[in-house]
């Protein structure tokens, strides 16, 4: 990647051109940004070769061929001009590594991810075919591995099933090794074709070689044609899926589909994109990508002035972009274009995907109107519901988001109903509510679903936006710019919202086996209680161990975190110093409890004051622990105890062996209240905008506070 130069257009259509790609002996392909702010690829003729009657027909063959095929497996043609001016056609900007580079830098895949690869090319051939078209140049480095799977490029020799191609004497009209037999004997080709160059490539994927080998090109050729292709290292397992494509008569060749029915990758087999170093490499080129084409401005002189740049050219921390996506010997494809371009420079890694929703752009958070607040006497009523039916009983508490409260929904998945009325927004199917669900700056939900991929969802629509897959098994905290899960290994991984990219992986100090641990995020750290009582507290910005607490609980009840004080409940109720987890102080229960049983809940921080169960009292406490104000009862709470939810002028308790849910005054000049619930499992309550939102079971409500 090149920053621009005098003579390089600063836009062609609607395209802002951001950098160079590369330059081949038709034309340039620019690194562009339409008006979504999408980076997408163009591709553009030589001036010097617009009067070439014969370039000028292949560049409107290749842009027309392109357009033809749909199939998710190739890029899309985006726009293109083509009968005045200077020629371009714009594509997706694929990032990633072709096939070729990945196998020759990270080994042969295994026999899942050839299983993969080969029902995906087999599928996108299929679609080629369906066309009339025949693609007559699959190999290796016409495969771009993308983070969402493979992609076939460049289609510049691509032609109809009926067509014949003409070449000058001596000229050889396919690769040398992936061409079929047909081809090199110069025949008339068909779709069979591509079904010989697909064996080749994933002979070459399963085993870091070619499957023809010849001192020369004319002797590789021949044994193309009269030889047999050495298959001997491919793994037993998908032999199967390759021998049968070398047949040498077309006709004895499988069609693409029956190659995509036998391939049967095993299930989550698409989620090898998504993980390993391969996949790493390609998160990285897709955020330099992103942030490059998010800058403002082009990367190229002014007209008419000298650039004000360092010795080095571009703007330094553009430069850097422009350099990483250059970086780590990558392939940034043009898509169908037909161009991909080998940048060797070794400086980092980057590039960007052409998404047809930019999964990084993402709405400001809605504003809702607060509720009114009820009358702070007698039993409070519905503001809405009980909407019936509509939760998983072993719903995580309900999560309010600005305009819709965020739950398990039966049946599965997650769903969002509106704070004012009840009524569903959106629903998610594909959500593992287990692991628990988040807010990211009010914006965003982000879930895990059952292979712990990261999913998220704007708020306010449920419209999905970025994914990573990092294996969670629990979400733990998140903040605007990270998102911090314990995965299925045991580790803690931290996730940024910039780019979905990992931003560190480590195991904690202490294992937290058991369920689903409880955390808090805040002062640089984030601090986790496991299911065993143990407190871990890392610091936020690389994982590294900031101190433990062994043993301060009986459950993993959630921390409280504000003004550098880390409130814990359990055995005692401690305040301690959020770097370093010294003890600030420390209080005992109001009743004696023996280890291994529970003390106090978990608390809340509102206001300036931390609010706490203590066995069946509520109590109000100041920072330093001292008692705020007295004491209140709460009759029918029971451990293991949920954070008290202050709303207004009143905090709410559940009461999971009592009546329902109480409502206590932060002062002492309102008197408490309480809503009946039937039942006594699956309670739980959060609290936002005036509204108290309530779980019972399968039920769902929302009550005024005062």
């Amino acid at each position: 990647m090149q920053p621009l130069g005098l003579g390089d257009p600063l836009r062609l259509g609607p395209y802002r051109i951001a950098g160079v790609l590369g330059q081949g002996g038709m034309g340039k392909v620019y690194l562009g940004r339409d008006a979504t702010g999408q980076a997408v690829a163009v591709k553009v003729l030589l001036p010097d070769l617009v009067n070439d009657g014969n370039l000028t027909e292949r560049f409107v063959r290749e842009a027309q061929t392109a357009r033809a095929v749909t199939s998710d497996g190739v890029a899309r043609v985006l726009g293109a001009q083509l009968e005045s001016g200077r020629p371009w056609i714009a594509t997706e900007f694929l990032a990633g590594p072709t096939l070729d580079d990945a196998v020759r830098r990270y080994g042969p895949f295994g026999d899942a991810l050839i299983r993969e690869v080969a029902r995906s090319l087999a599928s996108t051939l299929r679609d080629i075919h369906a066309t009339g078209l025949v693609h007559r140049d699959l190999k290796p480095s016409n495969v771009v591995l993308t983070s969402g799977g493979p992609r076939i490029i460049d289609f510049g020799i691509a032609r109809p099933e009926h067509g014949l191609t003409l070449t000058q004497t001596g000229q050889v009209p396919v690769t040398p090794g992936y061409g079929a037999p047909e081809q090199v004997l110069g025949r008339r080709v068909g779709p069979a074709a591509d079904i010989f160059s697909l064996g080749a490539v994933l002979a070459f994927a399963a085993t870091g070689r070619p499957p023809y080998s010849g001192a020369a090109v004319a002797a590789l050729l021949y044994e193309v044609v009269h030889g047999t292709p050495d298959v001997e290292l491919v793994p037993a397992p998908v032999r199967h899926l390759i021998e049968p494509c070398f047949a040498k008569d077309p006709v004895a060749r499988p069609l693409p589909e029956w190659v995509a029915d036998a391939a049967q990758p095993p299930h989550g087999s698409e989620r090898l994109w998504t993980i390993g170093p391969l996949a790493d490499e390609i998160r990285g080129l897709e955020a330099a990508a992103r942030r490059l084409v998010g800058d403002e401005g082009p990367a190229g002189p002014r007209p008419g002035h000298a650039p004000d740049l360092p010795a080095g050219g571009a703007r330094p921390a553009r430069r850097r972009l422009l350099l990483a996506l250059a970086g780590g010997g990558a392939v940034l494809a043009a898509g169908a274009g037909g161009v991909a371009w080998w940048l060797t420079d070794r400086s980092g890694g980057g590039g960007g995907g052409g998404a047809r929703s930019n999964p990084f752009d993402v709405p400001p958070a809605v504003d809702v109107r607060p509720a009114q607040l009820g009358s702070d006497t007698g039993t409070p009523q519905p503001l809405w519901g009980p909407v019936q039916g509509v939760a998983d009983a072993g719903s995580p508490p309900p999560l309010p988001v600005r305009d819709v409260v965020v739950f398990a929904a039966a049946g599965g998945g997650i769903a969002a109903h509106r704070v004012t009325d009840g009524t569903q927004r959106w629903r998610a199917g594909a959500a593992h509510a287990a692991a628990g669900y988040l807010s990211i700056a009010d914006r965003l939900v982000v879930t895990a679903d059952a292979d712990g991929v990261l999913r998220t969802y704007v708020a306010s629509t449920g419209e999905p936006k970025w994914t990573a897959d990092v294996r969670a098994s629990a979400l733990l905290a998140a903040d605007a710019d990270h998102v911090y899960a314990l995965t299925s290994e045991g580790a803690l991984v931290c996730v940024a919202t910039a780019d979905a990219g990992v931003r560190w992986t480590r195991p904690p100090a202490l294992p937290l086996p058991g369920g689903r641990p409880a955390a808090a995020l805040g002062a640089g750290v984030l601090v986790v209680c496991g299911a065993s009582g143990d407190v871990v507290a890392v610091r936020a910005k690389d994982g590294a161990k900031a101190w433990v607490r062994k043993g301060q609980a009986a459950a993993a009840l959630a921390p409280a975190i504000d003004g550098g004080t880390v409130f814990l409940g359990g055995h005692t109720f401690a305040g301690v110093r959020a770097g370093d987890g010294k003890e600030l102080w420390s209080r005992e229960p109001l009743h004696t409890v023996r280890r291994g049983s529970y003390g106090w809940g978990p608390p809340t921080v509102a206001g300036g004051e931390v609010f706490t169960l203590d066995s069946e009292a509520l109590r109000y406490l100041r920072p330093n622990g001292e008692d705020a104000r007295p004491v209140s009862f709460v009759a029918g709470a029971a451990p293991p105890w949920q954070p008290p939810v202050v709303q207004a002028n009143s905090v709410w308790v559940v009461e999971s062996q009592g009546p329902g849910v109480s409502g206590l005054p932060r002062s002492t000049r309102s008197l408490a209240q309480s809503y009946p619930l039937t039942g006594g499992r699956g309670r739980t309550a959060a609290g936002s905008g005036n509204r108290l939102f309530v779980l019972n079971t399968e039920t769902l409500l929302a009550l005024p506070v005062f």
